[in-house]
């Protein structure tokens, strides 16, 4: 009788699908063109996506235009070492990535962390193999309650559920409110977010290594801010995993 039951609950869960597909067929969210499954993209916006594939510099993650050999690093590195130990991005920040970013931050489509948490989750492997915490970058309160959820925080949930790293979504503070970076030049970017950022109370860092998590990598101002602040309380190691990085031309190594 039991097996019966299954089988009817298994029917109906699939005619309750077939009919979803009818009233709302699956569809890209960047091209609205017909795609086999839900959060998944068409042919067309897969070839519009940059991923950021080796080589590489191993520090900061920015891609180099030819392979210099393993372990370059790149000069802006070595000129300016980063207050964080790594970084990697899946995608460069462009086109139809820079679309996903938005439709994810300012139209609630959350459905879409699980897709970009696999792409991050990727381009992440040797930063998550042997991390303690996932550390969402956290947005102040007041801008927490206008947009309603951090897609940081998201993106870490989905990371957590992929990797099994612990996800420690309130670790870090965001004590100062800020005014929003975009349009801001790399120097005052970094006098923005200098001191918006605090280990909560209670919170534990020493000895461990941390992967921060943010949807895309700019200056690597609010990056460098937020390690600063885990390394003073004692972080052995600190990364960060972004879904996309903002290249300029000026940006990329040789």
């Amino acid at each position: 009788m039991g097996k019966t039951f299954d089988r009817m609950g298994g029917m109906v869960r699939r005619g309750g699908d077939g009919l979803l597909r009818l009233a709302l067929p699956p569809v890209c969210p960047v091209t609205g063109d017909r795609v086999l499954e839900y959060g998944t993209l068409s042919p067309q916006a897969w070839t519009e996506l940059t991923f950021i594939t080796r080589p590489h510099c191993p520090v900061t993650g920015l891609p180099f235009e030819r392979d210099p050999g393993d372990g370059t690093v790149s000069p802006a590195a070595l000129a300016s070492p980063p207050r964080y130990d790594h970084a990697r991005s899946a995608l460069l920040f462009e086109g139809r990535t820079r679309q996903l970013v938005h439709l994810l931050k300012y139209a609630d489509r959350t459905e879409l962390t699980l897709m970009l948490g696999r792409w991050m989750a990727h381009a992440g492997r040797d930063l998550l193999a042997d991390a303690d915490m996932l550390a969402p970058v956290p947005l102040h309160a007041a801008r927490l309650v206008r947009r309603r959820f951090n897609q940081a925080a998201l993106l870490g949930q989905a990371l957590h559920r992929l990797t099994g790293v612990p996800l420690e979504v309130a670790l870090l503070d965001r004590v100062k409110a800020t005014r929003s970076q975009v349009g801001l030049s790399r120097s005052a970017r970094r006098r923005n977010v200098q001191g918006a950022f605090g280990i909560a109370p209670g919170r534990r860092v020493a000895g461990k290594h941390i992967v921060l998590v943010d949807d895309v990598l700019t200056s690597g101002a609010t990056a460098e801010a937020c390690a600063a602040v885990l390394r003073r309380a004692g972080a052995a190691r600190v990364d960060v995993l972004t879904l996309a990085r903002v290249v300029a031309p000026q940006d990329v190594p040789i």
